[in-house]
C-alpha cells in the first residue's frame, strides 16, 4: 500500500502520504474489528481488506438469516461449517447479483472464487428455507482425457468430472449431512447431459464450467428453469475444451441475454484471484502470450 508502519510497544505509527496512511488505518481497523468481533484473522483477509480498499459502504442488511449484506462494510454468506465473506469488490458485486437476481453469470479465470460463492450461497439459501433443493451441474467434457477409460459405471466415470462441485459442498456442510442430502435428491450432482427434459422447481442451480457448453446445450439448461428457482452459470471463455469449430454456448449466452432485465453479468479478472498469489501471475503471463498470438495472426 506503499506505506511504513512502525510499532512502539501497543501503538502503531503509519508512514506514508495522506490518501495512502488513510487507507491503511482504515485496512487496520477493518482488521481489529474482525478480531474484536471473534473471528479469525489469516492472510487471505489481510490480502482482501487491502483488495476492497475504501469501497466498503455500509447500507444495511437484508434478509437477516440470509446474509448480512454491508454491515459494516462486509458481505457474509453463513453456512453450517463456516462464514463466507468475498475478499475483492468484484466477487462483492457478484455475491449481491446471487441475491438479487433469479438468472445470474460469472465469468472469469480460474481461482476467483466463481463457483465457490455460488455453492456458498445455493447452501445459504437451502438451509433458510427459500429453495428446497441444490442442483449442481457442469458438462463432463474431456480434456485430454477418455471418460471410457475410467473405471466403474457411468456414475464412477462421471464423478471426478464433478469433484470440484463436491469439494466445494464439504467446505459448507457437514460431510455426513452431505451424504444424507444426496442420498434424499435435497442435493443433486450430475452432469449437464442428464438436465434434459427437466424442470427446475424450487431449487439453486449451478452450472459450473459452461464454456464446455455447446450453443443447445446452453440453452436446454437456461429454459430448464422453474418457479421459485434461481440459477447461476459460471465459466472461464479461455479454458474451452469442445472440438474445434463448435461454438461456446457460453459466448452465445453471453451476446444474446445481455440487457434482459433480472440477468446480471459479473466479470473477474486476474486481479480478484483469491488462490495462491503465483496463481494470478501465471494467468497474467497465459493472457499476454495470448494477445500476442493474436497481434501476429492479424
Amino acid at each position: 500500500m506503499g506505506v511504513h508502519i512502525l510499532r512502539r510497544g501497543n501503538q502503531l505509527a503509519i508512514v506514508g502520504d495522506g490518501e495512502a496512511r488513510g487507507q491503511a488505518a482504515m485496512v487496520l481497523q477493518q482488521l481489529y474489528a474482525r478480531l474484536e468481533s471473534g473471528k479469525q484473522v489469516e492472510a487471505g483477509d489481510v490480502d482482501g481488506a487491502i483488495r476492497m480498499g475504501d469501497s466498503a459502504e455500509g447500507t444495511g442488511t437484508r434478509d437477516g438469516d440470509q446474509m448480512e449484506l454491508f454491515k459494516g462494510g462486509t458481505v457474509e454468506i453463513k453456512t453450517r461449517k463456516k462464514t463466507i465473506e468475498p475478499r475483492t469488490d468484484a466477487q462483492k458485486a457478484y455475491v449481491t447479483s446471487l441475491f438479487e437476481n433469479e438468472l445470474a453469470f460469472g465469468i472469469g479465470p480460474a481461482g476467483t472464487g466463481k463457483t465457490y460463492l455460488a455453492v456458498a450461497v445455493a447452501v445459504n439459501m437451502f438451509i433458510g428455507g427459500h429453495v428446497d433443493r441444490i442442483i449442481l451441474s457442469r458438462p463432463a467434457v474431456e480434456a485430454g482425457e477418455k471418460l471410457g477409460y475410467l473405471p466403474g459405471d457411468m456414475k464412477d466415470k462421471v464423478d471426478p468430472y464433478m469433484q470440484p462441485l463436491y469439494d466445494a459442498l464439504n467446505d459448507f456442510l457437514p460431510s455426513k449431512q452431505v451424504t444424507k442430502l444426496i442420498e434424499e435428491k435435497k442435493i443433486e450432482i450430475a452432469p449437464l447431459a442428464f438436465m434434459r427434459g427437466r424442470t427446475l422447481a424450487n431449487a439453486f442451480v449451478v452450472l459450473d464450467e459452461a464454456q464446455n457448453a455447446t450453443t443447445m446445450q446452453m440453452k436446454m439448461f437456461l429454459t430448464r428453469l422453474g418457479e421459485g428457482s434461481r440459477m447461476v452459470i459460471t465459466g472461464d471463455r479461455s479454458q474451452v475444451d469442445l472440438p474445434r469449430g463448435v461454438q461456446s454456448g457460453l459466448r452465445d449466452a453471453e451476446n444474446l441475454l445481455k440487457g434482459i432485465n433480472k440477468i446480471s453479468f459479473n466479470y473477474f479478472t486476474s486481479k480478484d484471484v483469491v488462490r495462491h498469489p503465483l496463481v494470478a501471475k501465471i494467468i497474467e503471463a497465459y493472457d499476454a502470450a495470448d494477445m500476442k498470438s493474436q497481434a501476429k495472426k492479424a
